[in-house]
């Protein structure tokens, strides 16, 4: 009786202790969001298109501010479409002024006429998100 007894008692301590491994310190997780940004980053200034969009992507889901400034440049220098669309999703997803701002303007003067009709969606979209009556 007694060994099963034990034998509980470790698993019970083995569950425990891997539970509490498993959860990383708060500083473990914001380095690691630092380094997965880092990356992030570093895949905006590839030469893969892929890779462009997906670290776009990603950088919007993390709603990284210090991925604005690398996106409205994709946004208002890049010669593929899908990567300025992909841009200007981030910079939605962020929702820093200047992102806002950027994509306001890529309504009215990217070339592709694709481009600036989902820049006008994504606009609505911030606008309706953001609209607080007076009163």
């Amino acid at each position: 009786m007694n060994s099963k007894v034990a034998l509980l008692l470790l698993v019970l301590l083995t569950i425990t202790s891997l539970g509490l491994a498993a959860e990383p310190a708060k500083e473990t997780r914001l380095l690691n969001k630092e380094i997965v940004v880092e990356n992030y980053l570093i895949g905006l200034h590839s030469e893969n298109n892929g890779l462009m969009s997906s670290s776009a992507f990603y950088l919007g889901e993390l709603r990284s501010g210090e991925a604005v400034i690398p996106l409205m440049k994709i946004l208002k220098s890049s010669d593929e479409e899908e990567l300025r669309i992909a841009a200007a999703l981030a910079l939605l997803k962020i929702g820093d002024e200047r992102g806002i701002y950027a994509i306001k303007k890529a309504i009215r003067f990217d070339e592709s006429k694709r481009v600036s009709d989902i820049c006008a969606k994504f606009y609505n979209d911030y606008l309706t998100r953001n609209y607080t009556p007076e009163g």
